[in-house]
């Protein structure tokens, strides 16, 4: 697998392979990664026969107060995983190689960032709009691989890129959860052991909301049961349970086509999404 730190070595390298009519698939990531990262490998093998991965944590998609600076990494672990599950090449930059001196460019994204995460986390979107766009130039990757976990971010990237008019596809992998049920999550190593237990009721109260929500219950009733719920299993907040139609990312009352049921909610100092197709 080649390691590359800086665009001229990344271009190089992909040049070659686009010049042997190669398609190049990436995956974007921000490290520390478990299996539902390499589900992702996994799925870019399939689509492509190159595959680039990206260890970026993102400073622009970060507010002050959040946890850019202890941000779980562990670069030499995950060049290893990468490398087995079949990555052809590992793009591990530093800041200003995605960013250089004198960059000047801000995305303000609308429609599916302004409801939800874009809420509570105002700043979040517009980073990950600008850190992808600047990826996918970057790479000049064919097809780009996420995971369902990030509902929303999926639905802002295929905004960004249909609005830009970019030449790449954007795929999906359903999230992957452990044995438990508990979504996995580079940010579960936040988890004290009896927190770990307690954020199982995260995916069971979605589950039951969903199953409320196929018996004929409004959108309110369910998601109120469900924000109960994790309050009494030891949520100390919900930010949200929402139901929003799959297509454009519209509120819903009632089940009645696909949709996706997401939560946000914070355990102790650890802030936990989670999401189920409907």
């Amino acid at each position: 697998m080649i390691v590359a730190r800086d665009a001229a070595s990344l271009r190089g390298a992909v040049g070659g392979w686009k010049a042997a009519g190669q398609r190049v698939a990436l995956v974007p990531t921000m490290g520390y990664l478990h299996e539902g990262h390499l589900a992702l490998v996994h799925r870019a093998r399939q689509l492509a026969p190159r595959v680039v991965a990206t260890i970026f944590v993102n400073p622009t998609q970060f507010a002050p107060h959040e946890d850019l600076g202890r941000y779980p990494r562990d670069e030499a672990g995950d060049a290893a995983k990468l490398e087995a599950a079949g990555c052809d090449l590992l793009f591990a930059p530093p800041v200003e190689a995605v960013y250089p001196p004198g960059f000047s460019t801000a995305i303000t994204m609308r429609g599916p960032a302004e409801d939800l995460e874009g809420v509570h986390r105002p700043q979040m979107f517009g980073g990950v709009a600008l850190v992808c766009t600047r990826l996918f130039g970057l790479t000049g990757a064919d097809v780009a691989v996420f995971g369902e976990k990030d509902w929303q971010q999926v639905m802002v990237v295929r905004q960004a890129v249909s609005d830009l008019a970019l030449p790449i596809s954007i795929e999906t992998v359903p999230t992957v959860r452990a044995e438990d049920g508990l979504a996995l999550s580079s940010r579960n190593a936040y988890l004290k052991p009896e927190e770990r237990r307690v954020a199982l009721a995260l995916h069971a109260a979605l589950a039951r909301a969903a199953e409320r929500l196929r018996g004929g219950a409004t959108a309110a009733e369910a998601t109120a049961q469900a924000e109960r719920e994790l309050l009494e299993a030891g949520f100390r907040q919900v930010d949200y349970v929402a139901l929003r139609r799959e297509s454009d990312f519209a509120p819903m009352e009632r089940a009645g086509e696909p949709g996706r049921l997401l939560a946000a909610a914070w355990l102790g100092q650890v802030r936990l999404i989670d999401n189920l197709p409907l």
